[in-house]
């Protein structure tokens, strides 16, 4: 490890011994302009500062050695720009893609340590696709609903120019006059044309792939000083030629007529006052770069602008969101489409956190994720993060419980996050009543996931695709994304009659979400989530109510589920659980078939096998688990018409595309009004290396209904030492000031507030 250390200082003693010279030998060389480039990213007096702290700033000097080591090697490899005509994961796609990264770096690399062969590169890179754009046809993968020329899609073209709008930014005035003006004749303005006039339905949109499109225009008109382009960016094309039937490739319809477009309304629209992103945090993480370079380009371009202050700084305001928005390892809650494992370790959140904390108020703790990442900007919001690093200024990041609203004006329901620590790590819940997020939007109302620590109790299945996996579809989404992932029964929420919410369909769903009823963490011990959904079903009502409660007769705090169902007619509902692990036991009994068969025949029941189905006459069934060398115990309370179903994903699916993970299906057949009343603990662990389970049973005895009308609904917990714990909830006043008494078992229950816990011996 010293011997590392030792050569990456020597390393950068010879960057700055390189500054040095090269600034001394080229300061007569430099090209006559009046332009003031860098001026996007880097900025003359960023530049100024980061070669002053060379050689003393660690997590800085750290990123910029990896950095040098990269873009050099791929200046030995030679530039290659071929023929497009891959999808994501091919060998062209992948191509131009690490073009464009490395073009990026190689610039910041030119101005950093004023090295001409940087800018060389740059030059040479930028006149292979000068000589090539022109000749080339729309890209030959039809599978887009707006195709690129590079790529198969037009938001990576977009990729593309955000990028390389940089890089043409670090080496502006190394050109001459002649060189920029062929270069942006011939390969910036048609790009830019073709990205936003050649493809509207792709440009004037609200949603993750427009913002990318705007930006790319936006960042080269700052560099070209193009201020037609520039108003482009901001505010969409004026001219509106965009079929109102068109749809997207991911489901979603285009804009429609009126709506606002552009950079600025995909502020607007998307996010909420408290910072989160309508598409969920795997496209918000997506986003965040483009949101962020482009508001730090006009911030150093157009400062008049004050786009950090744009719609009450919403932007910097989403980092702090975004990052609350993970589990215990810093992987992304996989809400609506998104891929499991993408992580704050991704470049976006680098960028992100370090712009946020340049811009915003310098918060101490996101120095702490900046040191978790081990790498910065090579810019001046980097340099900054790596001193405060380096100065000992970083405290812990620690999330908290939280509620984020949905909708541009935070009043399209939420997400609620409840957290509390246990015995072994902390305990999350992720409760979600959100808006249908866009095209990347699931079926999925009131659904809810569970984690401990990193460790995904009850899980929500994510996306449906093999992202830059060619062999898997293109790298693209996969049709089960739609015929599965995207449908209710996927996710742990209530399913009528085996069809989706809003009939899976996206208008419909578009025009509803959900509505809380009630959010509360004033008390760390019990803490509430809650929320109705009247529009998922014509005719029914669906309300789900969610404890964490801490309680010293428990090992760790448990979670209780209620789920209240009111209809007009008799349904069947199922609610499912998607527990990852092994099956340990049960309290009932249960067949197996000896052929395995689909659940259903659509709306994603048609991809789960039915692999048993028991039922319970002793009013509670109870499922007990093991993952990751801790034990899980599911009790629910069931009548002895419930079904109560063992099913594992991954019927009809024979290219073999999604996961085979189990779920536990509770159904109730028959029914107007329904209650699902369920209660989750951790308990208990296991080594295999001492091969020794310890705490492995259930500490609930019993659970039951012991009072419910339109008005109330109370449920009494029994552990096996015979302690009784009462939770009552009124499901129709929310008030913290309402004063209610009921009569339980003849006793007189009175509380103030929505809720009531206490023993009840």
């Amino acid at each position: 490890m010293n011997f590392i250390k030792n050569i990456q200082f020597l390393i950068v003693a010879l960057l700055l011994v390189n500054v040095s010279c090269s600034a001394q030998t080229k300061v007569s060389s430099k090209k006559a302009t009046n332009n003031v480039h860098p001026n996007l990213i880097l900025t003359q007096k960023g530049v100024e500062k980061i070669r002053a702290e060379l050689g003393k700033v660690p997590l800085f000097d750290a990123t910029l050695v990896k950095v040098k080591a990269e873009v050099d090697a791929e200046i030995l490899n030679g530039i290659e720009v071929p023929v497009p005509k891959d999808f994501s994961g091919g060998y062209t796609h992948e191509r131009h893609k690490k073009n464009f990264l490395i073009v990026q770096k190689a610039g910041v690399l030119y101005q950093i340590l004023d090295d001409e062969k940087y800018a060389k590169y740059v030059k040479d890179m930028l006149f292979a696709y000068e000589n090539m754009y022109p000749t080339l046809p729309i890209h030959p993968q039809t599978r887009s609903y707006a195709r690129g020329k590079l790529f198969w899609q037009c938001l990576n073209d977009s990729n593309w120019l955000v990028y390389v709008s940089q890089a043409y930014d670090c080496v502006y005035n190394y050109l001459t006059l002649k060189e920029r003006k062929q270069l942006e004749n011939n390969l910036f303005k048609p790009y830019a044309d073709f990205i936003s006039k050649g493809n509207p339905q792709f440009f004037n949109r609200v949603h993750n792939h427009s913002t990318w499109g705007n930006v790319a225009v936006g960042m080269i008109a700052l560099v070209m000083d193009d201020n037609e382009l520039l108003n482009r960016s901001l505010h969409g094309l004026k001219v509106d030629n965009i079929d109102p039937n068109a749809k997207d490739n991911d489901g979603g319809f285009i804009k429609k007529e009126g709506q606002k477009v552009g950079f600025l309304a995909n502020i607007d629209e998307p996010f909420s006052p408290d910072g989160y992103y309508t598409e969920g945090p795997y496209y918000q993480r997506y986003a965040m770069y483009p949101f962020l370079v482009f508001a730090e380009a006009l911030h150093n371009v157009k400062p008049e602008m004050k786009i950090f202050e744009y719609k009450n700084g919403v932007l910097l305001k989403s980092v702090t969101t975004l990052l609350n928005l993970t589990d215990a390892d810093g992987k992304f809650f996989p809400l609506n489409d998104g891929q499991k494992g993408m992580s704050y370790y991704s470049r976006e959140l680098v960028s992100s956190v370090d712009i946020a904390y340049f811009f915003g108020e310098n918060d101490p703790e996101l120095l702490s994720i900046a040191k978790e990442q081990g790498e910065v900007l090579l810019d001046e919001t980097g340099l900054a993060v790596a001193i405060g690093v380096r100065e000992g200024l970083a405290t812990p990041f620690v999330k908290k419980s939280v509620e984020y609203s949905d909708g541009a004006d935070g009043l399209k329901g939420g997400i609620g996050i409840l957290r509390v620590k246990g015995s072994k790590d902390e305990l999350t819940l992720v409760a979600k009543y959100s808006a249908q997020g866009l095209s990347h939007g699931h079926y999925d109302k009131l659904s809810f996931s569970y984690y401990e620590g990193g460790n995904e109790i009850l899980q929500d299945y994510g996306l449906a695709r093999f992202v830059n996996i060619q062999q898997k579809g293109g790298g693209n989404y996969l049709k089960e994304n739609t015929t599965w992932a995207k449908q209710t029964i996927a996710h742990n929420t209530i399913v009528q009659n085996e069809t989706s919410h809003f009939g899976g369909d996206f208008e419909t769903g578009s025009l509803n979400h959900s509505n809380k009823y009630l959010f509360d963490i004033s008390n760390p011990n019990i803490q509430v989530v809650s929320a109705k959904e009247p529009n998922a079903y014509p005719g029914t009502k669906l309300h789900r109510i969610q404890f964490l409660l801490k309680d010293e007769d428990f090992e760790n705090p448990i979670l209780l589920d209620i789920f209240n169902v009111t209809s007009s007619k008799e349904n069947q509902y199922d609610l499912p659980f998607y527990y990852l692990g092994q099956l340990i036991s049960t309290n009932f009994n249960y067949t197996t078939p000896k052929v395995l068969s689909p659940l259903g025949n659509a709306n994603g029941y048609q991809h789960l096998w039915n692999e048993g189905v028991g039922s319970s006459t002793n009013n509670n069934a109870k499922i007990t688990w093991l993952n990751k060398e801790r034990f899980y115990t599911l009790t629910t309370l069931v009548s002895e018409n419930d079904s109560l179903i063992f099913t594992r994903i991954g019927a009809k699916d024979p290219n073999f595309n999604l996961r085979k993970d189990p779920g536990f299906i509770v159904r109730k057949k028959d029914n107007k009004n329904a209650q699902f009343i369920s209660v989750i603990e951790s308990h208990g662990h296991y080594s295999p290396v001492s091969e020794i389970a310890t705490n492995a049973f259930s500490t609930i005895k019993n659970i039951k209904v012991v009072f419910a009308n339109e008005n109330y609904i109370a449920i009494l917990i029994e552990t096996v030492n015979n302690n009784k714990k009462l939770v009552v909830v009124s499901l129709k006043d929310a008030s913290n000031v309402s004063n209610h008494k009921i009569v339980i078992e003849d006793k007189l229950v009175e509380w103030t507030g929505a809720y009531h816990f206490n023993n009840f011996n």
